[in-house]
This record gives C-alpha cells, structure tokens and sequence, in this order.
C-alpha cells in the first residue's frame, strides 16, 4: 500500500527517452513492455495494444493487456530483456532500470506520475508519437478535454466551497490539494479537508479520527474499496462517524482505487462520478 500512496514522490520530474540516439530515430516499436498500469491504459488508448507484449502485474486494465509477473517497483531489467523489447514505458527509474536497459540498447520512455491534467494529456501524446498513433493520441486527449469541461461547466459551485475527503487508506491517508487527484477537487469546485494537515508539504499527509470528525465533510470517498475492503456502512461504523455530514447525508462515494490512482482516460469517469455527488451535497 506504500506504493499507492508514494509512487509519485520518487518520478522523474521530466519525460526522458533513454537510449542510444541511432535507436531513438528506430522503427515504430512493434514489441513493447509497459510497467506502469497508467501507461498501459493510455497505450491501449491509442490503439497500440497489439504492440504490447508484456505488462507489469499491476496492470489490469484493459482486461486483455498481456499481464505479467514483471514489477514496476522494483524492476529487473533481464526479466524485462527476456521478452525482447523495443521500447519500456516506466513510471520512474526504479532500481536504474533506464541505465540497465540502456546497457543492453532498449529504449526507455519514463512518464512520471502526473501532477495536472495538462501533464497527464502530454504523457498520452507522448505515448502516440512513440508508437506511431499520434492523431488517436490526439483524439483521445481532444475527447478526455471536452467531457471534462463539460462537467465541471454543469457541476454547481457553492460558495463557501463544500469540503472533501479522499481516503487512500483506512489508516486515514488523504491526499491535499496539490495532488494530481486533489486538483480534481478543486476543479470541481471542492476544498479538500487535508490541505491544513499537510505540515511537511508531501501531499499525502496521515489524518486522524478527531481531526476528520472536526473538519465534517460533505463529501466522503473512499479510494481504498479494493485493497482494503471499505465500504459506506464500514464507514458509518466508526466511531464518532455518524455525525459526520457526509455520513449522515449519504454523501460517502466509494470509488474505484484504481481510477482513482491512474491518470489515464477513465479519468473521466471518476470527474463524472464526484460531479454527481457534488450536485446531490449540494441540495443538501
């Protein structure tokens, strides 16, 4: 669960393609391995998903992506040679895998985690001009910015704001809003109730029970229904909870952790679903 949580924190603060140069002008890459759950969706987004050969074992979206056991935490760049790669998308450059792989002449594409949605737009472009999809890529980012926009223009903006809190874990880990997830937030017209608790500027600051009870958010959302089996009524049955606004309103939004933690096209979804509940706490 430390990953979910950090993953961001150790990413490249730039997009690097690592190899020798004659390899960057290379072919379209016809073999490639995606080690980053993000970079998997984006790349069957773009109609490159008959490129790829492998894919680390968090990817599980799309369902027909070739999962593997090959890791994108801790990378192992001979197991990643083993599948012959002509180009490896990575989030970041866990145990030097770009300087291994550049070793042995595979080309490495790092699309670090994405702070803004500009970001996550480039890291899609990025991913169709390197495997030969540059006006899907196009396509997809065009379609992604309309449906958003189109949102937020018809999600209510009240004044003062209603709060929010993301939970990544039961142990009451949140994300502020300087986060690519907490951005959300506020484009949506929300304050996140973690932005006060963040005193070391991480982002991802850890919450207690007092201080969640104090803040009464309207909203709820539990980011953590899949790893760690939270739901609304495990929710209501903590202690103090039920006086919580969101609680009692019926505003707890359980959301999938996966969506939630990616940066990719279903991105969309997860706008849609808090632009609902935000129009709902606000009749409340």
């Amino acid at each position: 669960m430390k990953g979910r949580r950090f993953a961001g924190v150790a990413a490249l603060a730039v997009l690097v393609l690592a190899a020798p140069a004659a390899a960057r002008h290379a072919a379209v890459p016809q073999r490639i391995v995606s080690l980053s759950p993000t970079a998997t969706e984006d790349l069957f987004a773009v109609g490159a998903g008959k490129q790829v050969v492998a894919v680390d074992d968090q990817s599980n979206y799309p369902a027909t992506a070739p999962k593997t056991k090959l890791s994108g935490y801790t990378p192992n760049a001979e197991a990643i040679a083993a599948y012959k790669p002509d180009l490896v998308v990575v989030s970041f450059d866990g145990n030097h895998v770009v300087e291994a792989l550049g070793k042995l002449k595979v080309p490495v594409l790092v699309e670090p985690t994405a702070s803004t949605l500009a970001q996550a737009y480039g890291q899609i472009l990025a991913l169709g001009k390197a495997t030969g999809h540059t006006a899907k890529a196009a396509a997809v980012v065009a379609g992604m910015k309309r449906k958003i926009a189109a949102i937020v223009a018809a999600t209510p903006h009240a004044s003062p704001p209603l709060t929010v809190y993301h939970e990544l874990e039961p142990d009451l880990y949140s994300v502020t809003s300087k986060t690519f997830i907490g951005r959300i937030y506020t484009m949506l017209g929300l304050k996140d109730i973690a932005d006060a608790a963040d005193k070391t500027g991480s982002g991802y600051p850890k919450l207690s029970n007092e201080y969640v009870i104090a803040a009464d958010p309207k909203l709820i959302v539990l980011a953590d229904t899949i790893c760690c089996g939270q739901t609304t009524a495990k929710v209501a049955a903590r202690p103090g909870w039920k006086t919580i606004s969101a609680v009692s309103d019926g505003e707890v939004v359980p959301v999938s952790d996966d969506i939630a933690s990616r940066w990719g096209p279903r991105i969309v979804d997860f706008v849609q679903q808090i632009s609902s509940n935000v129009k709902s706490a606000s009749k409340k």
